[in-house]
């Protein structure tokens, strides 16, 4: 809808930011909040019906889920937390990864088109809310409250009057800069993404309906750099799951490693 609008007239107008605030569809629920809800309802759809039956050897079903369960189990968490204390995490490493990547998805699976964690507040609440308590809780509990700001703040090994300055630098780093970070990558990601995807395709419709002469062939040359753009965005996606999942599982082993 928002790419009809922008189409009309004489006057070719680029999407911006403003395409990214989609109107309440009812009592103020818009079609992120609508699509959060219902990235719930997939993942937890999906492993329920894969391991209801399960089978020495897997259909089809049960193979995807214990493919994605070993990649989140071994491929993330024992890579990154350790094969000592990695197993109580598996299920939070899979609910993130599964999460973010159902949520990316949704920018190119058609009725949805709309990456939600394009929106800022979503990755951020997920990163402030979810994976900042867990990696501070089990640093505290494993160091106590003093232990656990040294290991954070004091790397060992550098000579005394560094630490004046690399000790603000590292609870910077930790404790505000990290969940930051974690949040606003998978966000610029996927709304430059998103926002590529409809450059094309606006300017495909607008060349097609408006422009005269040899600039009508043109946008079935936008339209193909569109459906490009949408394998790239593809990939892209499924790394950003990856890298925020991956960066979750560090900061947890950071956070429960006996060194630095």
């Amino acid at each position: 809808m928002g790419a009809l609008v922008l189409a009309e007239g004489d006057t070719f107008t680029p999407p911006g930011a403003g395409d990214f605030e989609l109107p309440p569809i009812f009592l103020g629920v818009t079609k992120p909040m609508i699509l959060i809800v219902l990235s719930l309802i997939i993942i937890a759809a999906f492993f329920l019906l894969a391991s209801r039956k399960l089978k020495v050897v897997p259909g089809k079903g049960q193979f995807a889920a214990e493919y994605v369960y070993d990649f989140a189990r071994n491929g993330i968490a024992r890579e990154q937390i350790g094969s000592k204390d990695f197993k109580p995490f598996v299920p939070l490493v899979l609910a993130l990864f599964s999460f973010v990547l159902v949520n990316n998805l949704f920018g190119i699976i058609p009725i949805f088109q709309f990456p939600t964690f394009a929106h800022i507040g979503f990755p951020l609440a997920l990163s402030l809310f979810v994976v900042y308590p867990v990696y501070h809780y089990v640093g505290f509990k494993r160091h106590g409250f003093v232990g656990y700001l040294k290991h954070a703040t004091v790397p060992p090994g550098a000579p005394g009057p560094i630490y004046i300055l690399l000790t603000p630098i590292e609870f910077l780093q930790k404790f505000v800069l990290n969940p930051l970070t974690l949040a606003v990558r998978v966000f610029a990601a996927m709304f430059a993404g998103h926002l590529i995807l409809l450059v094309f395709t606006v300017a495909g419709e607008f060349l097609l309906l408006h422009a005269g002469g040899v600039f009508k062939p043109i946008s079935v040359v936008s339209w193909l750099f569109a459906i490009l753009m949408t394998f790239v965005e593809a990939l892209i996606q499924v790394i950003q799951a990856y890298v925020f999942a991956v960066l979750s599982a560090n900061y947890i082993g950071a956070a429960l490693a006996e060194d630095h």
